[in-house]
């Protein structure tokens, strides 16, 4: 049995000659918008594992739709991230089947809704306010929301179920909002640099709660570099898990070249194929 994701991204595409069809015959937008509606609504009505799905089943195969683009856009795939957007569509359409059915809306309702909010949020685009840095189109976005949409307080719906590394981001971008930053990336590195040498201070004799706090800090103040780099925390440390991976492999394949066990050696002699394989992938 295929995996549901696998399952829920066939969907999305209508099956590969369907889309060749479309396209043979010179489809429009909307018409390919409108046949996915249809195929949505079949798969909830006729297939037993759509229909029986509530929001909550298939908030987490949305998610991972939405890391599956971010991983295509960030390795620069043009293929995989077209077929990445059509899984995450469907997605979008599914969840929008589902408040239908509860009378909570629809995907119209939905599609009108975001049109509203992103003209009310761009005055420097479809009015006369200026906005000539990206600075100050997100400065403005927190006015609007606090002065027309009535959300209150500094951080005000920030998601509670966003990754640590991008839930950290957003509550740093909602007090820079307000000013409460360093001002430029050096501060921010400072700030780092003060973190880890609290760490330290506690690993030479500090509680396990103390330890763990200041760690904890420490991976705050990295964000905050990153944020203040313009990087993005989450997909940096994937990037960088992927690297290390990559090299403990190569580093393992040169070690069998010289007839060695890598996964044997001592930790210095492991280091240094390590350094190698970081050397072959510079090259």
């Amino acid at each position: 049995m295929r995996d549901e994701a696998e399952h829920k991204g066939d969907s999305a595409a209508g099956g590969p000659g369907a889309r060749r069809g479309r396209d043979a015959e010179g489809g429009t937008l909307d018409q390919a918008l409108l046949d996915l509606q249809e195929l949505t609504e079949r798969l909830r009505r006729d297939c037993p594992w759509d229909r029986e799905q509530t929001a909550r089943t298939i908030v987490p195969h949305t998610v991972e739709e939405a890391y599956e683009v971010a991983d295509a856009a960030y390795a620069g795939d043009a293929a995989k991230l077209l077929d990445e957007l059509g899984d995450l569509l469907f997605q979008v359409y599914f969840l929008a089947l589902l408040l239908e059915e509860q009378g909570e809306g629809d995907l119209e309702q939905a599609a009108r809704s975001i049109h509203e909010k992103l003209v009310r949020r761009h005055p420097h685009v479809f009015g006369d306010v200026e906005a000539e840095t990206p600075g100050r189109v997100r400065a403005n976005w927190e006015r609007i929301k606090r002065e027309q949409e009535g959300r209150e307080g500094i951080f005000h719906d920030v998601p509670a179920a966003l990754p640590a590394l991008l839930h950290a981001r957003k509550v740093q971008r909602r007090a820079a909002s307000v000013g409460f930053e360093y001002p430029d990336v050096e501060g921010a590195l400072t700030d780092l640099e003060s973190e880890l040498a609290e760490l330290r201070a506690e690993l030479a004799g500090g509680s396990e709660e103390r330890r763990t706090a200041e760690l904890g800090d420490l991976l705050f103040a990295c964000v905050n570099v990153a944020r203040r780099l313009d990087a993005d925390p989450e997909l940096e440390l994937r990037q960088a898990t992927t690297r290390f991976v990559t090299r403990v492999e190569e580093a393992e394949r040169l070690a069998s070249l010289d007839g060695r066990s890598w996964t044997e050696l001592e930790l210095a002699d492991q280091d240094s194929y390590f350094d190698l394989a970081k050397e072959h992938e510079s090259r």
